[in-house]
């Protein structure tokens, strides 16, 4: 088998949903539906991939090896891929909404 051709390697806020995720035994174990991560901090929480048969499973960011415009591929087999455990709840958002913050925006005085 030739190797996986995913390019040049990227940052991880580059990959996209629906790219293909494999496995360190080279074989395709889903697609990329979200990328997790602390935005406040700029630290890589992991992914949401969706397996070929529509499971949703949660992948830590140590177990993933590389990141590519092409693919993802993680540190863990394919059978460890089947054992990952299912996403997250989403959080709730913190701090003040697009509203609150369009407000203070634009509240402050008025120039003359």
């Amino acid at each position: 088998m030739p190797p996986i051709d995913d390019g040049h390697a990227v940052h991880y806020t580059a990959v996209t949903r629906g790219t293909p995720v494999y496995s360190s035994d080279e074989q395709q174990v889903g697609t990329v539906v979200e990328v997790l991560d602390n935005f406040r901090e700029h630290i890589f929480d992991g992914l949401v991939i969706e397996t070929s048969n529509g499971v949703r499973r949660f992948v830590d960011a140590p177990e993933v090896a590389r990141t590519a415009e092409r693919a993802v591929t993680l540190t863990i087999t394919a059978a460890d891929t089947a054992e990952l455990s299912a996403p997250p709840a989403r959080r709730a958002p913190r701090g003040p909404g697009l509203g609150e913050t369009v407000r203070r925006l634009f509240s402050g005085r008025r120039r003359r």
